[in-house]
Formats: C-alpha cells, sequence, structure tokens
C-alpha cells in the first residue's frame, strides 16, 4: 500500500480514492494555520482523510469526518479518521456545533460526457458550473456551527472564486481569501468565511 507522509502524518492511499494533491496540501496547511487546540472540527468529503489526518497528527482537536464513498471512507478509517459515511451533514445530528468546518468540494465544471465512471466521480464532478456541492453546502453549514465558528473551503478558479465569495455573503459570511497556488490551469484559493453577528 502507498503512503504518503505530510506536517507529521502518514497517509495511506487506496485505488478508486482521490489522491491528495495541490488543493488537499494547500488546504491542509491553510487549516493547520487556522486551528487550534481543543476546537471541535468536522470535515466534510474527507477523501483519504488527508486534511484530517494532518490535523489530528499536529493539534489536540475532536474531529469527526464526512465521507460519502465507502471506498474513501475506508481508506480515511485506515488513516486513523471517525467517518461518518454520509452525503454531506445527512448523517450528522443537526445543531451540532463545529468551530470550523472544512470542505474541499468537487470543483471541476463537468458536462455529463465527462463524468468519471464510478466513486471517484463524487472527488471530481462539481456540475456543469463546479459549485453543485457549494450550494447545497452553504445552505445547511450554519446548522452544525457555533455562532462564533468559521468555514474552511478550497475553490479553484475554474469554478468562479467571486461566485462563491458572493454565495457566502447571501447566506450571511464574510469571506476572505487566506492561502493560494497557481496550477498549470488554474489558481487555487482557500476561503475563510465567519459567520455575521447580524444575520
Amino acid at each position: 500500500m502507498v503512503t504518503i507522509k505530510h506536517r507529521n502524518a502518514m497517509i495511506r492511499l487506496a485505488d478508486q480514492v482521490y489522491e491528495p494533491a495541490e488543493d488537499s496540501y494547500l488546504l491542509a496547511d491553510a487549516a493547520l494555520e487556522l486551528v487550534s487546540d481543543d476546537m471541535n472540527v468536522l470535515e466534510i468529503g474527507t477523501g483519504t482523510g488527508f486534511v484530517s489526518a494532518v490535523l489530528k497528527a499536529n493539534r489536540n482537536i475532536r474531529l469527526v469526518a464526512t465521507e460519502i464513498s465507502p471506498l474513501a471512507a475506508n481508506c480515511a478509517r485506515s488513516n486513523g479518521i471517525d467517518v461518518i459515511r454520509t452525503d454531506m451533514f445527512t448523517g450528522l445530528k443537526a445543531r451540532y456545533q463545529f468551530d470550523i468546518v472544512i470542505f474541499n468540494p468537487p470543483y471541476l465544471p463537468t458536462a455529463e460526457d465527462e463524468k468519471v465512471p464510478g466513486w471517484l466521480n463524487y472527488a471530481f464532478d462539481g456540475g456543469i458550473d463546479g459549485r453543485k456541492d457549494i450550494k447545497p453546502f452553504m445552505k445547511q453549514v450554519c446548522d452544525y456551527l457555533k455562532p462564533d465558528g468559521m468555514i474552511l473551503l478550497l475553490v479553484s478558479s475554474l469554478t468562479g472564486i467571486k461566485e462563491v465569495m458572493q454565495e457566502m455573503e447571501q447566506y450571511g459570511f464574510s469571506p476572505q481569501i487566506v492561502a493560494r497556488a497557481k496550477c498549470s490551469f488554474e489558481e487555487l484559493v482557500v476561503i475563510e468565511a465567519k459567520k455575521l453577528n447580524n444575520i
């Protein structure tokens, strides 16, 4: 079994599970800057568990993750992550309060004829505009955040960074870019968004 190491974490990889790439590393490093000891952390769509494993290796936190793919959920469990196999928030109790919710959504704009067979499609397919999963995430996330909690979201320029930030503002969040990286055909950014108290 192939393993990779990053920031004190050893992560096992698995077939048909998205292998951590530039987006994963950027999000993990940004999360490490913002997550402190004793936080309650939720990662949506954990995949291999890479981001969660990096956080657990460096912070004393309470962490739970969700994952829709049974293959990815098993992989994350093998990496020591407490995973609920569910679609986004569905398997969580409403009003469970987290300090931070982390999400690296499938963000590639994807037409029907571009879909990847099997469970791996869930890691890539962002729908026609790349924001298919961001919209329901924003609609539900407030039910799981503490009043002073925050979101950490990975977005690509292919997805429309400005559009995603406007969507966050519509749900009463104040977004700001806290990390960015240029890749060959896109720019990746990590957006931190805090809930505005008056909304």
